[in-house]
């Protein structure tokens, strides 16, 4: 006759430990990464930041990215509603420069998801 084996404890195996992202921070992060998920704004990005004067019109990024000045713009408010530029309006054309706090945001979005090792446990 087979012999049962004890069951352990659901808590010893199975429990979760720390709670992880509330709701709130999870959507905050997950529109960091989503605005640096496209290759397009990640250049866009890098850019600006390239920039001797710290800022770019974007009639001056829609050569390097070959995409038209409606595409730019649509990719530069994703950056900006995600923290990650600042926009400032100079007559008819955008200028944009790297937010103060964006190394910042994007380590923190980083940091609250993996946890404070990098997600090493």
């Amino acid at each position: 006759m087979p012999t049962a084996l004890p069951l352990a404890a659901a808590d010893a195996c199975c429990g979760t430990g720390a709670p992880g992202l509330d709701a709130d921070a999870a959507r905050d992060a997950a529109r960091t990464f989503k605005a640096l998920g496209d290759p397009t704004r990640v250049r866009l990005l890098s850019l600006i930041a390239a920039q001797e004067t710290g800022e770019a019109c974007v009639c001056d990024l829609t050569g390097p990215v070959g995409l038209s000045q409606p595409t730019v713009s649509h990719h530069m408010a994703t950056l900006a509603e995600a923290g990650l530029v600042t926009r400032e309006q100079r007559g008819r054309w955008a200028y944009f420069r790297v937010a103060p706090g964006a190394h910042d945001l994007v380590a923190g979005a980083l940091a609250a998801t993996l946890g404070p090792a990098g997600g090493a446990r």
